[in-house]
């Protein structure tokens, strides 16, 4: 159950790092405001995570969904670049992270 918990508060950093982008630097008050409350939900969730998981692990697992995500949704929907060498070393953090989840599975 924690690594699923630990799934979602890393999906709503990723919707934390979009809301923040859309802000403005806060100069969008809903932007702001869905900024937030993901915020709120991410790392509430990564506390819950933590009751049951090594700090390390759930750490790295946690930051490798939102980098992961956050750079995929950039290039999909924000026109950030797009190049091999981004994917490739966005794979490698998904290696990392399946690889901290399969080392972690057993706790």
């Amino acid at each position: 159950m924690a690594w699923i918990l630990l799934v979602a508060a890393g999906l709503f950093e990723v919707a934390m790092a979009y809301s923040l982008k859309m802000s403005s630097g806060f100069s969008q008050l809903w932007w702001t405001v869905s900024f937030l409350v993901f915020a709120i939900a991410s790392f509430g969730l990564l506390a819950y995570a933590l009751k049951s998981l090594e700090v390390g692990t759930a750490y790295a697992v946690w930051t490798g969904i939102g980098a992961v995500g956050t750079a995929t949704l950039g290039m999909i929907a924000l026109g950030d670049d797009f190049s091999a060498v981004k994917v490739g070393s966005i794979a490698l953090i998904l290696i990392g992270v399946v690889g901290l989840n399969l080392a972690g599975a057993g706790h």
